[in-house]
């Protein structure tokens, strides 16, 4: 591994590491995620952030089951990834392959020439989302910051 290497502290920004957001279908949540990029870094189109998250789900929807998805897509123009953590309010229906309402997503932009870098970050989270004592502590966060830390400190 060298150091340029990607790991979650590295591309989630606390900006981007939202609790408890309201959102009442998975549409919304992908809205919610385009929006929120955008806002950190207006180079990027909310609208096509969007639409390439939508044609990901059409693939195949990023709910890796017990409440948790994994939107991502790739992105024109862009030169890091971007994570975004989010909790929501309630779950809501993701088409996940065990048919549970979502209410832990992070999402994950990258650079259209992705590499396999970006397979090692997915499967990064996936490990980390398969802790389910990790997954509960995620949720029960009511402030951001501490989502935030606790998303990226380092399992010793």
């Amino acid at each position: 591994m060298s150091d340029t290497s990607l790991t979650i502290e590295t591309i989630l920004a606390p900006e981007l590491t939202l609790c408890r957001v309201p959102a009442s279908s998975k549409k919304r949540v992908l809205e919610f995620i385009a929006e929120q990029v955008n806002h950190q870094d207006e180079t990027l189109s909310e609208t096509q952030i969007f639409n390439n998250l939508i044609s990901r789900e059409r693939l195949g929807s990023t709910g890796i089951g017990q409440g948790i998805a994994i939107p991502h897509c790739r992105l024109e123009g862009l030169d890091r990834v971007v994570g975004v953590l989010l909790t929501l309010e309630e779950g809501v229906g993701f088409d996940a392959i065990d048919n549970q309402p979502v209410d832990l997503v992070f999402a994950l932009i990258v650079p259209k020439e992705a590499t396999s870098e970006h397979l090692e970050l997915l499967s990064q989270l996936a490990e980390k989302f398969n802790d389910r004592g990790f997954c509960d502590q995620l949720r029960q966060c009511t402030e951001a910051s501490t989502l935030y830390s606790r998303m990226t400190e380092n399992p010793g």
